[in-house]
């Protein structure tokens, strides 16, 4: 490993300024660091400096997730058991409690951050591993494509098969979520707009710009929202599909929703079908929930090894649904 500098700004500002000095060829943001570590140690990066931003946010003593308005502010360094634990998200947005509450493990949920949730590189083992030089390296083969990919996306374009990592993204889709950033032309991006396929720039799987680094996260309350993942193990384990829903309700009877998918495709995925599908449908109608809830895997192409995720999607989103209309696990 090589050596590196180490700089501990004592501002966002100077966070990004650290960040655009030309005596750095590739600094790195570092606030939990989870992430970080493993690519180091795995060799796939070799900054020359790391910005540790995991105190800023909390300098003036700001809660790190607070209302502002209409909205629920969620600081870039808070920790995910912050926002497993808080009071404000478990009343207001509990589908983003949700998705993190038995996310990883107690030891990184105490350490990993929200903006480095996001913003967390995929977990593809071919990518992972240092010995195979895959499309995200710079070299002319996804792996996965042809080979161990039952992990992958069963929703795809090409020209790599990863899956987004992030619990948080789907959640954030469904609650209007927005990242406020610093450093570049703009000043937030809709969660929606944050990520892109790979066929739009294979070396990242985000939106920022050069320089640009997330501050906090915005998010709107939303009473009936609700969250799922299903894993093959109920301990520190990736999960298979994920869902998040976010519903208006009449009585029993749903009258829109918002629905995104998770561990299916390169981005969050939002599933317009099942949207439309569910409106007018009555909570205790369960073959039409059923039904509704199928159309997530109807532009589905699983790969060899995956096709199971396209019986486990539709699962996933109507367990969110129903968890977000207070109708528990539903384990049916």
């Amino acid at each position: 490993m090589n050596r590196f500098a180490l700089a501990r700004p004592a501002s966002f500002e100077a966070a990004q300024a650290a960040l655009n000095d030309d005596r750095f060829t590739l600094p790195i943001l570092k606030a939990g660091g989870i992430d970080l570590l493993d690519h180091l140690k795995e060799g796939l990066v070799e900054p020359d400096a790391l910005i540790d931003i995991k105190r800023l946010g909390r300098a003036a003593g700001r809660s790190p997730i607070s209302r502002q308005g209409d909205r629920i502010r969620v600081e870039a360094t808070t920790t995910l058991a912050e926002i497993a634990s808080s009071t404000v998200l478990r009343q207001s947005a509990p589908a983003l409690a949700q998705a993190i509450e038995d996310a990883a493990s107690p030891q990184v949920r105490s350490v990993a951050t929200a903006a480095g949730n996001l913003l967390q590189r995929p977990r593809c083992w071919y990518y992972r591993n240092s010995k195979f030089f895959c499309n995200k390296k710079g070299g002319g083969t996804c792996f996965a494509m042809e080979g161990e990919n039952r992990y992958h996306a069963i929703f795809h374009t090409g020209p790599c098969v990863i899956v987004h990592p992030s619990n948080l993204a789907p959640a954030l889709h469904v609650l209007d979520g927005t990242v406020h950033v610093m450093g570049g032309r703009r000043k937030q991006i809709p969660i929606a707009e944050l990520f892109h396929m790979p066929a739009e720039g294979i070396f990242s799987e985000h939106n920022l710009e050069k320089g640009e680094l997330i501050t906090h996260i915005t998010l709107k309350p939303v009473e009936f929202c609700g969250f799922y993942a299903i894993k093959e193990k109920t301990s520190f384990d990736w999960p298979l599909a994920m869902a998040a829903a976010a519903l208006e309700l009449d009585g029993q009877t749903i009258r829109s929703a918002r629905i995104c998918a998770g561990a299916v495709a390169p981005i969050p995925w939002h599933l317009p079908e099942v949207e439309k599908a569910l409106v007018g449908v009555g909570l205790d109608d369960d073959s039409a929930l059923r039904a509704a809830c199928e159309r997530s895997v109807e532009r589905a192409e699983p790969l060899e090894h995956n096709g199971y995720k396209t019986k486990l999607l539709p699962v996933a989103v109507r367990r969110a649904v129903l968890r977000a209309a207070g109708r528990g696990e539903n384990k049916q």
